[in-house]
C-alpha cells in the first residue's frame, strides 16, 4: 500500500519539495505527516480526505459530538487515539467504525484491533475534527507526552546518515556494540518479564503457537488460538533483538549471536505449576530475525476419541481398521488438522502391557507412558526409515511413523505393515481419496498399497462457536437461509436443526465467537471392491465414487452435520471444507 506522501504526489496534490520539507519537519516533531502538510498550507484538510477517501474507497464523515458514543471511547487508550490519530466511532457487532486521518496507516489499524479485539472498518475523518474530538475525549496527558518523547527518541537512536564519511567502519563499531547492548537487555529484568509474560498468556489462553515478527517500523505479537492468528501484542520496536536473543538463552542450546542462519531448539519451564514445552524456531527476515514457539501442553492432550469430533458410526470404522493385527493406517490432512492428536489417541486406545508400541517421531510432540518414543536425527543419518528398521528387529506389535514423505519411508512403513506390524501414519493429502495416488506418486507399487491399506482418514479442525454469546440464525434471515441451502442442507434441516452464527462476542471467547475446536472427518475403509480398483489403476475420482457408494461421508458432509448440531458456523464450515 502508498504511503501518504506518495498518494499525494500521485495524485497532484503536493510537490516533491513540498513533501520533503513536511518530512524533515516531522523528523523534528515526531507529528503525523498529514497534520503537518494542512499546518503548512500545502493542502486544505477538506482537500486532503477527499483524496484519501477515494484511495481507499472509503466514506468519510463528519462525526458530531452528540453522535459520540461514550461506551466506545473507554476501548481505546489516550495515548493510543493520540499517537494514532485515530477516534472509535460505532460499533456493529466485531467490527469496530473507526475514523482517521490517515487509513492506510496500517500500524495504526493494527495497534487498535489487538487492543479492542474487534475488527477495523477506517472511515475518514478530517484533520479539525479529529483535533476537536481527541482534545475532548482524550486529551493530553503526561503519559501521552512521555510516550511521544520516547517514540521520537527511539527513531533519533535508530536513524543513520548514510552518507557520512568511513560509514563502513563505523557501522561494524556499533554492530559491535549493538551485539553488547542486546546481550545486556537480554538478561535485564523488563526483558526477562516480557518474554515470561509472552509465554505465559499464550499457555493461559491455549494458544498453539507464539509469533514474533519484526516489521520496517515495528514489532508484532500474535497468537495462534484454535487455528486462527491473532495479534496480541506490540512490543518496543527496538526490543526486536533483545527478546530474540532472550529466548535464544532460554534454550541453552543456540547460539545467541548468530543471527544470519536458521535454529532450532527447545524451551522446557512450568506455567501455573504445568510442564509446558515449547519448541521453538528462529529464522532470520530482512528486518530481524522472527520467533515462532510451538506450545506443547500435555495437559491440553485429548486421548478421548469420542471428544476429538469422531461420530459414532465413523468411530466404529476407524476402531475396526486399528484393531487389527496388521496393515497400514494412513491420517491425512494439512499442518495444523490434528493428525497427531488423532494418532496419539489411537495409541492410548492400543496401549496394554501386552503389545510393544514404538514410535518414530519429527520432533516427540507429547511423552505418552508405556510407549517407546524415538526422535529422528538426520544430522547423523537417523531418519525414518532407518527407525523402523531398528524396530523391526525388536518386535514390535504397533509401529507409528511421524510422517511419509518420500519412497524409502513409505517402502518400509508398508513392508512392516504387511508383515504382520500394524502401522500407523500421516500423508499430507487434501482427501481421503487422494492418498492412494500420492503413495503412487512417490514411488510406491498398486500392488503394495492394495495389500496393506486398511483404512485412510482424512481430518480438518473446525473452530466451535462460544456457546456463552453465539445466536440461533432465525428463519427471517434469508441471507443466511440461502446460503445453508446453497452449501448442502435441505429446507426441511435448516428449519428443524439449531444452527447458530456467532455473537458480539464474550470474556469466555475473548470476544472472538469461538472457543474450542472440533474435528470434521471423512473415514474410508479399504474394502475388498476397493482394493481391485487400486490394483487396476483408478483414479482419485472414481475412488471416491465408490467410497461414497459404501457409506463415507466426505468432509463438508460431515462438517454439516457439526452445523446441524449447533456446534460451528456456516462460515466455519466454508473456510475449512469444500464442495466434493
Amino acid at each position: 500500500m502508498k504511503k501518504l506522501g506518495q498518494i499525494l504526489i500521485s495524485a497532484g496534490k503536493i510537490t516533491k519539495e513540498q513533501l520533503q520539507d513536511a518530512l524533515k519537519k516531522q523528523k523534528e516533531t515526531a507529528n503525523k505527516l498529514g497534520s503537518i502538510l494542512i499546518q503548512k498550507g500545502y493542502i486544505s484538510e477538506q482537500e486532503l480526505a477527499r483524496v484519501l477517501s477515494h484511495q481507499f474507497r472509503i466514506p468519510s464523515i463528519d462525526i458530531r459530538f452528540e453522535d459520540v458514543d461514550h461506551n466506545l471511547t473507554g476501548l481505546i487508550p489516550s495515548d493510543m487515539a493520540n499517537r494514532h490519530e485515530v477516534f472509535p466511532i460505532k460499533r456493529k457487532g466485531r467490527n469496530l467504525i473507526l475514523g482517521m486521518v490517515n487509513p492506510g496507516d496500517i500500524v495504526a489499524i493494527d495497534a487498535v484491533e489487538f487492543k479492542t479485539n474487534l475488527k477495523v472498518e477506517p472511515v475518514v475523518v478530517t484533520y479539525s475534527k479529529m483535533k476537536k474530538l481527541l482534545d475532548e475525549y482524550y486529551p493530553v496527558t503526561k503519559e501521552v507526552e512521555e510516550a511521544r518523547s520516547t517514540e521520537r527518541r527511539v527513531e533519533e537512536e535508530e536513524t543513520f546518515d548514510f552518507d557520512r564519511d568511513g560509514f563502513s567502519d563505523i557501522l561494524i563499531t556499533e554492530e559491535e556494540e549493538e551485539e553488547e547492548d542486546w546481550r545486556k537487555e537480554a538478561s535485564e529484568k523488563p526483558v526477562i518479564k516480557l518474554v515470561d509474560y509472552l509465554i505465559a498468556n499464550a499457555v493461559r489462553k491455549e494458544a498453539s503457537d507464539i509469533h514474533i515478527e519484526p516489521y520496517e517500523k515495528h514489532l508484532r505479537v500474535r497468537y495462534r488460538i484454535d487455528g486462527v492468528l491473532q495479534q496480541v501484542a506490540e512490543p518496543p520496536y527496538r526490543l526486536r533483538n533483545a527478546i530474540s536473543t532472550r529466548i535464544k538463552i532460554m534454550t541453552g542450546t543456540m547460539d545467541a549471536s548468530e543471527r544470519r542462519l536458521t535454529q532450532d531448539g527447545r524451551i522446557k519451564i512450568r506455567i501455573d505449576r504445568k510442564p509446558i514445552d515449547l519448541r521453538v524456531s528462529v529464522i532470520p527476515t530482512i528486518f530481524g530475525e522472527k520467533v515462532v514457539m510451538r506450545i506443547l501442553d500435555p495437559s491440553a492432550l485429548m486421548l478421548n476419541m469420542e471428544d476429538l469430533g469422531f461420530e459414532s458410526d465413523v468411530l466404529q470404522r476407524f476402531i475396526g481398521a486399528i484393531d487389527k493385527p496388521y496393515g497400514l493406517v494412513l491420517v491425512t490432512g494439512p499442518t495444523g488438522s490434528g493428525k497427531s492428536t488423532t494418532l496419539y489417541s489411537a495409541l492410548s486406545r492400543l496401549n496394554s502391557p501386552e503389545i510393544n508400541l514404538m514410535t518414530v517421531e519429527n520432533p516427540v510432540e507429547y511423552n505418552l507412558k508405556g510407549i517407546n518414543q524415538v526422535q529422528v536425527n538426520p544430522a547423523v543419518g537417523f531418519n525414518f526409515a532407518e527407525a523402523i528398521r531398528a524396530f523391526l528387529r525388536q518386535s514390535p506389535n504397533v509401529i507409528l511413523v511421524g510422517e511419509i514423505r518420500e519412497i524409502d519411508t513409505a517402502s518400509v512403513a508398508i513392508r512392516a505393515a504387511l508383515t504382520g506390524h500394524l502401522v500407523l501414519s500421516t500423508l499430507h493429502t487434501n482427501d481421503a481419496p487422494s492418498a492412494v495416488n500420492r503413495l503412487i506418486d512417490i514411488g510406491i507399487k498398486p500392488f503394495l498399497i492394495s495389500s496393506s491399506l486398511n483404512l485412510i482418514q482424512a481430518q480438518r479442525l473446525l473452530r466451535k462457536v462460544c456457546p456463552k454469546c453465539r445466536k440461533r440464525i432465525q428463519p427471517e434471515e434469508t441471507d443466511q437461509i440461502e446460503i445453508l441451502t446453497k452449501i448442502g442442507l435441505t429446507e426441511d434441516e435448516v428449519y428443524n436443526s439449531e444452527i447458530y452464527k456467532t455473537g458480539e462476542g464474550c470474556q469466555l471467547c475473548s470476544s472472538t465467537g469461538y472457543k474450542g475446536r472440533i474435528a470434521a472427518t471423512e473415514v474410508m475403509p479399504i474394502s475388498l471392491d476397493m482394493r481391485k480398483m487400486i490394483l487396476r489403476g483408478a483414479t482419485t475420482d472414481e475412488l471416491r465414487e465408490k467410497a461414497q457408494e459404501e457409506g463415507m461421508r466426505t468432509l463438508r458432509e460431515d462438517a454439516l452435520i457439526k452445523l446441524k448440531k449447533g456446534l460451528t458456523t456456516t462460515e466455519e464450515v466454508l473456510r475449512v471444507t469444500v464442495e466434493s
